[in-house]
């Protein structure tokens, strides 16, 4: 393994010991990081802002981190790259269940969830706040998507963006066998 495999299995584990959230924390806090809203971090930002989660990297260090994920030859690090690489791989049961889970909210069968979809599948009439009348049953199904969706919210959930957000959920499930029952429990698969 070389330095830098070594420093991302470090933020990895730090992140892992987080729970489910800790990679989704740690993309939040990367975006807030990222004041030019590039989507991307020089070395020195990701230095200052590992420095501050407790991971005290040195220059070369977090150099070499930003070489090994600069697709574009940019000199920084795309953050959902880097955030992608940081979660564990999936098994295929794993990534099995997940894709039957989507496929039964993509009800067009297009590729893509959107509000449309849901509301072939979910209905969001007992909703507390559609109850009250705060909300319509289109903002209840709108912001369960929004869960779902990429930091940009475009209304439309693609599968990889459900495994990205499912695989951050997956780190912190033990065993295939509890995530594939979680994951049938909760879709009602």
């Amino acid at each position: 393994m070389d330095a830098v495999d070594a420093t991302v299995e470090k933020l990895r584990a730090q992140c892992l010991s987080r729970g489910a959230l800790g990679i989704q924390g740690l993309a939040r806090f990367f975006r807030r990081l990222d004041r030019d809203k590039s989507r991307s971090l020089d070395s020195g930002e990701l230095q200052r802002g590992l420095a501050e989660l407790g991971l005290v990297l040195d220059a070369a260090e977090a150099e070499g981190v930003c070489r090994r994920w600069d697709r574009d030859g940019s000199g920084t690090l795309d953050l959902e790259e880097f955030l992608r690489a940081l979660r564990p791989p999936m098994s295929q049961a794993r990534e099995a269940v997940i894709a039957a889970a989507f496929a039964k909210l993509d009800r067009s069968g297009d590729g893509v969830v959107t509000v449309d979809d849901l509301r072939g599948v979910y209905s969001g009439r007992a909703h507390p706040k559609v109850r009250n009348g705060e909300w319509t049953e289109e903002e209840v199904l709108r912001r369960f998507l929004d869960n779902f969706d990429s930091s940009e919210k475009d209304g439309q959930v693609t599968l990889a963006e459900f495994q990205d957000y499912y695989s951050g959920v997956s780190a912190s499930v033990d065993t295939d066998e509890e995530f594939v029952a979680m994951m049938t429990s909760a879709w009602q698969l």
